[in-house]
């Protein structure tokens, strides 16, 4: 703990709030509300004893930073904003794409459809059937309640009154029963709609004899491609009843929570109720770093329910501030921590599979450790450099007899790919077959862009500089480092492709790292991913040269209009397939000139 943090624990206020925690480089690595900011932020600074991902981030905080909220309410919103903006490592992140669909029908039209629903709205009218997890598909859910009930699947608007010229073929598939040309009232379509909703809410027993009928009726007529259609619906409703909750009523819709952690890696389970059945089981790796393990459930359960409806009830591994969190949510929901009977083999059900799955996420996040973290912690021991390499970028350069010059920037953060980080030069003073001065020149507009915090992707300082070849590749590009004044701190080596000896600038002899091991899989994974960027380039830059040099030949083609044909059709082979009329389409592409286009091609 530094001076600066001991001064600003001094002066922390009681009131409630949210605390920022950053590391060095003034990045956000956790976000956290508190009833009592003074109280909550201790804790983290004292020297007693905290679970090993809590210590672990602490050991990186530098400073934070606090906000006052008026209520502990409205530090929990304000807290679940940032954490959406920032994005911090350890706290929980939820993702839409993470989120489980529903099968949603409007109840608000005259003649309902069903759809499936990602997200979900709160107070539209619409009942939302699910959500439906692993093992259980909701198109296939669609597609049986489409064979049992002639609920129509389009999502056309219809209004009792207004209708259709015609029907569409599901009708004549008897699928519909075409409320879209007045074949059906609103009353009669209502009837077939709360079948659908009886079905939907557990009771199975109906649909399955008329799905039977329909499968013998089928098969008998000897339309069986119809017949094995429905026995795939029928093997699907025997799986849904296979998931019955025996001594569970099938109106009460319950979720339940188990969190398990081994003090560094931690997982939240969620097993879904709904109508006496067990939708499914997800599990949700945590590194959140909060002290106590219930305020890991409680943020969990915040972010999960902002996505997701409520249940009835909510069975809990964890005590939680129920009261805060209904309040938060807007709805009232009963919270049990301490279940018995049915409810309780059914947290002992989610807390089995919290375990199993944490020992294999703990094997799995080992594995990644290594290759990631621990391999950047390696390299910085066997290389003895001065900074642990967060950030490193690797350069190369592709050309053909030096021509379309070109080079790549690849950049590893915490020893994995950061893709979006990734960046293309087109090479402009070098003439001819020239290595080594195309990459103290890439270096040199990398470095000048730093230098000018020019650019999004040039703006951060690499830790560690890897470049692709020997020494003398290592020399020229220190050159360019020692030009910015650079060199002490940022810390360069180079990768020898033939033996893999890995170079610095302190010592004439290479480095030898173990074959295998993880740090020397790390260099070549960043050096063999730069060469494969700068190829990609070098020939989308060839490919666009030959087809542009190709097409300068044509009388009248200037590079605007090249521009635009490629714009239109991609490659010059899709040029020549075009007709005269498609050319004229293009702009600036006259009649005549379309017809030299056309003609050139036919004549070559």
């Amino acid at each position: 703990m530094n001076d600066r943090i001991k001064q600003k624990l001094k002066t922390l206020t009681t009131k409630p709030g949210v605390y920022v925690m950053r590391e060095k480089s003034g990045q956000i690595i956790y976000i956290g509300k508190a009833k009592n900011l003074k109280n909550r932020v201790s804790q983290y600074f004292r020297n007693s004893p905290k679970p090993a991902k809590v210590q672990a981030m602490v050991d990186n905080i530098d400073d934070f930073d606090y906000f006052i909220a008026m209520s502990e309410l409205d530090a929990l919103a304000l807290e679940s904003n940032l954490i959406h903006k920032h994005q911090p490592f350890y706290n929980i992140l939820l993702k839409d794409g993470k989120m489980f669909p529903y099968i949603k029908l409007d109840l608000k039209e005259d003649f309902p459809h069903l759809e499936i629903a990602r997200k979900v709205k709160k107070d539209d009218g619409a009942k939302y059937f699910g959500p439906y997890i692993a093992g259980i598909d909701p198109r296939q859910i669609l597609k049986t309640i489409n064979f049992a009930y002639k609920i129509r699947t389009c999502q056309n608007k219809i209004v009792e009154g207004k209708f259709a010229k015609r029907e569409c073929l599901n009708y004549s598939l008897g699928l519909c029963l075409a409320p879209c040309t007045g074949r059906v009232t609103k009353q009669d379509y209502q009837k077939e709609v709360e079948k659908v909703i009886n079905f939907l809410n557990g009771n199975d027993d109906e649909i399955e004899k008329i799905l039977q009928q329909k499968m013998e009726t089928a098969s008998e007529l000897e339309n069986f491609e119809r017949a094995i259609e429905l026995r795939d619906s029928l093997k699907m409703i025997s799986k849904l009843k296979q998931r019955v909750v025996a001594n569970l009523p099938k109106d009460v819709n319950k979720d339940v929570f188990a969190y398990q952690t081994d003090g560094l890696s931690g997982v939240l389970t969620v097993m879904v109720v709904r109508g006496g059945k067990i939708l499914g089981i997800a599990n949700f790796p945590q590194n959140d770093a909060e002290i106590e393990e219930s305020d890991t459930v409680f943020n969990f359960l915040s972010q999960y329910y902002s996505k997701m409806l409520v249940p009835h009830e909510i069975i809990s591994s964890h005590n939680v501030d129920e009261n805060l969190l209904c309040e938060y949510l807007g709805k009232s929901v009963k919270i049990i921590t301490n279940p018995h009977g049915v409810n309780k083999t059914l947290l002992d059900m989610a807390k089995q599979n919290a375990e199993e799955f944490l020992t294999k996420h703990i094997e799995k996040e080992k594995l990644l450790y290594n290759s990631s973290l621990g391999a950047i912690k390696q390299l910085q021991e066997k290389l003895q450099l001065k900074n642990l390499p967060k950030r490193m970028e690797c350069y190369d350069i592709s050309h053909i007899s030096g021509t379309n010059k070109v080079a790549s920037m690849v950049v590893f953060v915490n020893g994995k790919a950061e893709k979006k980080e990734y960046r293309k030069f087109k090479i402009k003073t070098v003439e001819g077959n020239n290595d080594f001065e195309s990459l103290k020149e890439t270096l040199s507009r990398r470095l000048q862009r730093y230098i000018d915090q020019n650019g999004e992707g040039f703006k951060q300082k690499p830790d560690l500089l890897v470049i692709d070849g020997g020494k003398g590749q290592l020399s020229s590009c220190l050159e360019i480092l020692k030009k910015f004044n650079l060199e002490n701190e940022i810390e360069i080596i180079s990768l020898a492709k033939k033996l893999e000896e890995v170079f610095v600038p302190s010592s004439n002899l290479p480095v030898i790292l173990k074959y295998g091991s993880a740090e020397l899989k790390l260099l070549q994974r960043i050096r063999d991913e730069a060469h494969r960027f700068a190829i990609t380039f070098h020939r989308q830059i060839r490919t666009k040269s030959q087809t542009e040099t190709e097409l300068e030949n044509i009388k009248g083609l200037g590079k605007t209009k090249i521009s635009n044909l490629l714009r239109a059709f991609g490659t010059t082979e899709e040029i020549k397939k075009a007709t005269v009329e498609e050319l004229c389409l293009v702009k600036g592409i006259h009649e005549n000139l379309a017809v030299e286009i056309k003609n050139y091609f036919k004549n070559k």
